[in-house]
């Protein structure tokens, strides 16, 4: 199985051209029957007191085969173009595989989902003839970008609490953030560039690209957790959030030192003190940070204490919060 990430390319700055980024990761399923998917399906029923109904659903089987494989490590990978082919390396031991390379004058461009945005096509093919298709987002040097969350920001997942968390990865369609669509769809008509930076694991990443589109979510590049373990079984658990996303975040700001950024979490983790990090860091890319209040292992109330305090250690104005989408109708940080 190949799996090729949403990346993109940014254009060069000494010539006519745009330097592409393309990354996957190749696995292999695992047999139903193997002892390690066994062993994993009965910790789920356990932890989630599963039923066999539940256990032969669809989405069930969908979720958890993302999950169930083994990765395939120093597979020889080719990224093909329109008009030439990319040797993309051996995938490392995680499986995964990542290659830059530049791309002289006009790439051939189309446009794809329902945010007609603009990018690059390409085949990606592994050993053993595995192929699949992929595509880069051409991201201008100037202009308005998002870097989003996903858990939690624009799809129900209900961090805070493990088990509401794995029914929603597991047993139920992913369903967004009643209005957060609408408000994506908005500054995407307006020329905004999207960035998904989640603590969500990479297995995830075709499942996610699948809600984006099915629910009208603007397609963006994907920033996910690298996830892996060290025991018999191919679950374990999930990635923490509390990993900082100031790295990529960063990685990001510094390919486009011409854009402007809002940054749009949650109050359920640590996205708050992780923007305004950023913030504080880079102040003149960040356009503004828009935190959304959900429910957690505080209340409201010391929430807003919490915000509160972090926004004045930054500019005014510069640090919102909302409950409801529609606070977000007059938001003018992208202006």
């Amino acid at each position: 199985m190949l799996v090729p990430f949403p990346t993109y390319a940014r254009r060069l700055v000494d010539r006519p051209g745009w330097r592409v980024t393309v990354a996957g990761m190749v696995s292999r399923p695992l047999p139903e029957r193997s002892h390690r998917r066994r062993l994993a399906v009965a910790m789920l029923r356990r932890l989630l007191d599963l039923d066999e109904s539940q256990v032969a659903s669809d989405v069930f089987r969908r979720r958890a085969d993302a999950f169930f494989f083994q990765r395939l490590a120093g597979q020889r990978v080719t990224v093909a173009l329109p008009d030439r082919s990319i040797d993309a390396g051996p995938t490392d031991r995680t499986g995964h595989f990542h290659v830059t390379f530049d791309v002289d004058g006009a790439p051939a461009e189309d446009r794809t989902g329902p945010s007609g945005e603009t990018g690059l096509s390409y085949e990606v093919t592994a050993e053993d003839d595995v192929s699949a298709s992929g595509f880069v987002h051409l991201v201008e040097p100037t202009g308005s970008s998002v870097i989003s969350d996903i858990d939690d920001t624009v799809k129900v997942t209900n961090v805070a609490d493990r088990r509401e968390l794995l029914r929603n990865t597991f047993l139920r369609e992913f369903a967004a953030v009643p209005g957060m669509p609408d408000v994506y769809r908005r500054w995407r008509a307006g020329g905004t560039a999207f960035h998904y930076v989640s603590a969500s694991p990479w297995q995830l990443s075709r499942c996610l690209c699948g809600f984006l589109d099915d629910v009208g979510l603007p397609a963006g590049s994907m920033h996910l957790k690298l996830f892996r373990l060290k025991d018999s079984t191919p679950l374990g658990r999930l990635p923490s959030r509390k990993r900082s996303k100031r790295r990529v975040i960063e990685e990001i700001m510094r390919d486009f030192p011409g854009r402007k950024f809002l940054l749009v979490g949650d109050s359920g983790e640590v996205d708050p003190e992780v923007y305004a990090s950023v913030a504080r860091r880079r102040g003149p890319q960040v356009s503004g940070i828009a935190i959304r209040l959900v429910a957690g292992r505080m209340p409201e109330h010391r929430q807003r204490e919490r915000l509160a305090a972090l926004a004045r250690r930054l500019p005014a104005g510069s640090l919102r919060f909302f409950t409801a989408p529609e606070e977000l109708a007059g938001i003018d940080a992208l202006r």
